[in-house]
């Protein structure tokens, strides 16, 4: 079977390139550690390591062999959400990254299914920025970080970017992004280890009971991760709707309804919670994922996938039938 990658990263040289002709404040610096990895560093945010396999296709691609993995479903890398910057510089460095992601996919058809990115923070310019990523550059999803400058995913001035995505019925890949309570994570990379699965619960969260969800049905929200807390407290989500009032306050429907839309990765790092992830929310709605190329994502996820699921036939849907429903790839 073909197996497709739904989480992978990419931010190559041209691109940085282009970014720092185009808006030289918010170029993003790399350099070079050793022939494996650079340090990257962007506005306040630095990436240390950044792996050469997010910049260099030929590394990619034979890592790609190695994991036997046929394509990535490539997006942008969190630090370039750049949603506290400037929304028309951040949405110019939007474009030129749907652009280029768009070229490498016609380049590359039989390695690449593109996502694009947008300046949330700016969302009428985000929802024309998606509009056009989908029409003129073939990308097929959207990624999005967890919150938007500290605001979650539920404020309503989001709404024209959830209704361009609902229109096209797109795939959105929620992915964690500057963490909350971050001063009190600064020890033992918790930022990411705790940080970051709080961060996509939060976000969830938000997409649920804020309404996002029951408001637009067609749109299939993938959560990062496994869906850091929010398999395990989904629970929780449903008993709190029965006993108290807050979460009636814009969610109008049973919060099971928009609980059973989401989607997840198979990023677990252990084959007891993606087996008990497979028995809460069902085959269909779990795709393969390594959130490639960063350490804290997985180079044994298809191994993982087999050593967690005997049976072949729901090792197809994660590997391939899935991604190939939710991209509209066809058979």
């Amino acid at each position: 079977m073909t197996v497709i990658d739904s989480h992978t990263h990419i931010l190559t040289e041209p691109m940085i390139a282009a970014i720092a002709k185009e808006v030289p404040s918010l170029a993003p610096k790399l350099t070079r550690v050793d022939d494996d990895s650079a340090v990257l560093e962007i506005l306040d945010v630095k990436q240390n390591p950044f792996p050469r396999s997010a910049w260099d296709l030929e590394r990619r691609f034979a890592e790609m062999a190695a994991q036997r993995v046929d394509m990535h479903v490539v997006c942008n890398i969190p630090h370039t959400f750049l949603y506290e910057a400037d929304g028309a510089l951040a949405d110019t460095v939007s474009e030129i990254q749907n652009e280029a992601i768009g070229a490498l996919v016609r380049q590359h058809p039989d390695r690449f299914i593109g996502m694009a990115t947008v300046a949330m923070q700016s969302p009428m310019r985000a929802a024309a920025t998606l509009e056009r990523a989908i029409t003129s550059h073939g990308l097929r999803g959207l990624h999005v970080g967890s919150n938007i400058a500290g605001r979650n995913l539920d404020d309503p001035a989001l709404d024209p970017v959830w209704e361009v995505a609902d229109r096209h019925g797109l795939f959105i890949l929620v992915h964690p992004h500057k963490v909350v309570a971050a001063q009190r994570m600064g020890s033992y990379y918790l930022t990411n280890l705790v940080g970051n699965p709080l961060e996509t619960t939060i976000a969830a969260a938000s997409l649920v009971f804020g309404g996002v969800i029951e408001r637009h049905p067609n749109i299939r929200f993938c959560l990062s991760h496994a869906g850091g807390f929010t398999p395990f407290q989904a629970g929780r989500f449903r008993h709190g709707w029965k006993v108290r009032k807050e979460p009636h306050v814009r969610l109008k429907g049973d919060p099971a309804e928009s609980l059973a839309r989401f989607i997840y990765d198979s990023i677990t790092h252990a084959p007891g919670p993606l087996r008990f992830l497979l028995e809460e929310v069902g085959a269909d709605r779990i795709i393969f994922g390594t959130d490639y190329p960063f350490d804290m994502g997985t180079t044994r996820g298809v191994e993982e996938i087999e050593e967690a699921i005997a049976d072949v036939a729901i090792r197809q849907k994660l590997f391939e039938g899935n991604a190939r429903r939710l991209f509209g790839l066809g058979a």
